[in-house]
């Protein structure tokens, strides 16, 4: 027998005109059917879904996706992917992660028929600016579904319970709605319980978030959170998430291939790799991706049809004297 969050889901997606959700959440009421032995039903649900696809009109039709609306408004901010997993620079080892992640959301319903369930939750750690919020669109995109970012801000507040209350909607969404939800700066809700600032307020909103977590969601939608800082974070969340992923600083090869991507359709005359990946040590994905953008906005303002080595060394060197005089002022 379906559960009542499979009806609602399926009656969500119904009213908002999804139909690959809706046909989505009907395979896997079909699976269910199969696990439980009811074989007929499980054929004849397939079937029917089958038919119903095939008598869809095909060919490139926009898909808008809704928007959240009342109380949830203020909570998430929605975003339509720019990017799909071959427009971010990663190691091999983190790229194989994010495939085997996007096939097992992709097969969802095949796992389920053989009894188990596509990893969801999923942990990005690493420094500023190494491409965890980029790479989280980018899976939305892969997947063809909507980035939906908490806002944290909006989130934490200081009434008792109302932080927990308001968890409890964005959890209900990912349940009725499919889409990749992210939580950036996820320390700031899951920071350890015996941290010697915290309060019992936020004790409570964590193990209200470890609650959710645990919760099926008929949906499978994938829920990502980033932290720059993970010492921070409660060690009970590691058991919650199917994987922790871990961004570093870009390798040499990586700093490559950020540049090339930066400056086209421009080119860099006879660059000077030494040089330009002396400047860029210690530079993270986005301080790398920025001063090649400045090097462009620099060619395009002098009527320029290309950039020079020197050119890009020179914004490189900025970034790291910006990054060095922030770091000496926080030190003092």
């Amino acid at each position: 027998m379906s559960s009542a969050k499979q009806i609602l889901a399926l009656l969500q997606s119904h009213a908002e005109g999804d139909q690959e959700q809706f046909y989505s959440i009907a395979l896997q009421v079909a699976a269910a059917e199969a696990r439980q032995g009811h074989r007929s039903t499980a054929d004849a649900l397939r079937s029917a879904v089958e038919s119903a696809q095939a008598a869809t009109p095909k060919g490139p039709v926009a898909i808008q996706f809704s928007k959240p609306r009342g109380e949830l408004e203020g909570l998430i901010s929605h975003r339509d992917a720019r990017y799909g997993l071959k427009d971010v620079v990663v190691d091999a080892r983190l790229r194989t992660s994010l495939d085997e992640l996007v096939q097992e959301q992709h097969r969802r319903n095949w796992l389920r028929e053989h009894g188990r369930v596509p990893n969801r939750r999923i942990l990005f750690v690493g420094p500023p600016g190494s491409g965890k919020t980029m790479t989280a669109e980018a899976v939305a995109g892969q997947l063809g579904l909507p980035l939906f970012i908490i806002r944290l801000e909006t989130l934490i507040t200081r009434f008792m319970g109302e932080t927990a209350a308001k968890l409890r909607l964005i959890f209900d969404e990912v349940s009725k709605r499919r889409g990749v939800y992210l939580f950036d700066e996820f320390d700031a809700v899951g920071g350890r319980r015996d941290a010697s600032n915290d309060v019992a307020e936020m004790r409570r909103v964590l193990n209200s978030f470890l609650q959710y977590m645990e919760e099926e969601a008929s949906t499978d939608s994938v829920i990502i959170g980033a932290t720059n800082h993970p010492e921070l974070l409660d060690k009970a969340l590691l058991r919650r998430f199917d994987a922790v992923l871990a961004f570093g600083l870009p390798t040499q090869d990586e700093v490559k291939k950020i540049v090339q991507s930066a400056v086209r359709p421009f080119k860099i005359k006879a660059i000077a790799w030494t040089k330009v990946l002396d400047a860029s040590a210690g530079l993270s994905q986005a301080e790398i991706a920025k001063a090649a953008g400045d090097a462009v906005k620099f060619a395009i303002l002098n009527e320029r049809d290309s950039i020079t080595s020197d050119q890009l060394v020179q914004r490189l060197q900025a970034r790291r004297d910006m990054q060095e005089a922030f770091t000496h002022r926080t030190a003092g």
